[in-house]
C-alpha cells in the first residue's frame, strides 16, 4: 500500500466517522468539534486530489470562520435541550421514513456509479482553458483553472453571491443594533462630543483623609 492510498483511507474514515459523530453527539459543542474534524479530513482528501486551493479555502473559511461561529452561537444560546427532545418520538416515524429514502437514493447512486473517460472529463468543463488541466499537464494549474471558470463563465453568479452575502452581513449588523430594554448601547455622537471636563473629576483630599 502506497503512502497516498494509506492517507486516503485515513482521511476518508476520519471524515465518515466525524460526520456520524456530528449527528450522534448529544452535546452541541462536541458536534461542532466533530464538524471541524470532518472539514479537516475533507481538506486532506482535497490535497490528495491535487486541489490544494479548495483544501485551503475549506480550512480558512469553514474551519476558521463558519465552524467557530457555530461554536460561539451554540455556547452563547441558552437552549433547553430537554424541551426540544420532548417531541422526538412524535416525529420519529416521519424522520425514519425520510432517512430510509435518502439511504435508498444513495445506494442507487453508488450502484450506477461509473468513472468517466478523459474525453468526457474534458467535455464536462465549461471553459476550454480549464479543460487543459485534464488533457495537458502543462496547462494552467487548478487555481488558474478555477479563476478562468469563475471570472468568465460564472462571473454573474459570482457577483450575485457577493451581493447576497453583503445583504446578509448588513442585516446581521442591523439586528445587533436594534433597541432592547436593559442593554447598554454605545452612542458615538456623545462620545465624540464629550469635553475634557466631563471625563474626569478633581477631588481635593485633605491631609489625613482618604477617599470614601
Amino acid at each position: 500500500m502506497t503512502i497516498s492510498a494509506f492517507a486516503f483511507y485515513v482521511f476518508a474514515l476520519a471524515a465518515v466517522a466525524s460526520g456520524l459523530m456530528v449527528v450522534a453527539s448529544k452535546n452541541p459543542v462536541h458536534s461542532v468539534l466533530f464538524l471541524i474534524s470532518a472539514f479537516i479530513s475533507a481538506a486532506g482528501l482535497f490535497v490528495l486530489m491535487g486541489a490544494e486551493y479548495l483544501a485551503m479555502v475549506l480550512i480558512v473559511v469553514y474551519v476558521g470562520a463558519v465552524a467557530v461561529l457555530f461554536m460561539f452561537v451554540v455556547m452563547m444560546l441558552d437552549v433547553d435541550f430537554v424541551e426540544m427532545k420532548q417531541g422526538f418520538l412524535q416525529y420519529l416515524p416521519i424522520g425514519g421514513a425520510l432517512a430510509a429514502i435518502v439511504v435508498f437514493e444513495l445506494l442507487l447512486v453508488v450502484a450506477v456509479w461509473a468513472f468517466p473517460s478523459d474525453t468526457e472529463l474534458a467535455l464536462a468543463h465549461p471553459s476550454p482553458n480549464a479543460a487543459q488541466t485534464v488533457t495537458d499537464p502543462n496547462g494552467p494549474n487548478n487555481i488558474e483553472a478555477i479563476g478562468l471558470i469563475l471570472y468568465t463563465d460564472y462571473v454573474h453568479y459570482f457577483q450575485i453571491a457577493g451581493i447576497i452575502l453583503l445583504i446578509a452581513m448588513i442585516g446581521a449588523i442591523i439586528l445587533t443594533f436594534r433597541t432592547r430594554d436593559g442593554i447598554k448601547k454605545q452612542d458615538a455622537a456623545v462620545q465624540i462630543g464629550r469635553k475634557r471636563e466631563e471625563g474626569y473629576e478633581l477631588v481635593d483630599i485633605k491631609p489625613g483623609q482618604g477617599l470614601s
